[in-house]
């Protein structure tokens, strides 16, 4: 019947949506448990995992990453300043931009939040790839039906 959802794919799709939201409880648990607020934990991962690699980000790319309003990164990057967290590099071809990277304490807490979630990683990665099988054996099926 087209529009159905096979009931299998409706599983698996349930189940990773449950092992989502368990990865972001344990995400927030770990981050308070090293002092960091859920925004601010997200902040220093955002500025570490720089799609570019360079360990950096600006508060407008941040805002668009994050997907929060400008100025609510900018408080939330005063804040992990104040904190010791991150710190400002004025741009060396614009005045008005500041680049942001993580202090050593940033680093630091990071890393033990980071080290600490690899289990949950693995298990949505795992989870991740059962949901494609799934999709992909029901793609199959509804296009031999036709």
């Amino acid at each position: 019947m087209p529009g159905s959802i096979e009931t299998a794919a409706a599983i698996h799709a349930a189940a990773f949506r449950s092992a989502l939201r368990s990865f972001l409880r344990t995400s927030e648990r770990l981050a308070r448990a090293e002092g960091l607020t859920p925004q601010r934990h997200l902040l220093l991962l955002q500025i570490k995992g720089a799609p570019d690699g360079s360990e950096q980000a600006t508060v407008t790319e941040l805002a668009e990453r994050m997907q929060l309003a400008q100025s609510t990164v900018t408080e939330l990057v005063s804040r992990a300043e104040e904190a010791g967290l991150v710190e400002r590099e004025p741009s060396e071809s614009d005045g008005r931009v500041a680049h942001l990277r993580l202090t050593r304490e940033g680093e630091r807490r990071l890393v033990r939040v980071f080290d600490a979630h690899e289990g949950e990683r693995r298990v949505l990665r795992r989870m991740l790839a059962e949901l494609e099988e799934t999709e992909q054996a029901s793609r199959r099926r509804r296009s031999v039906a036709r």
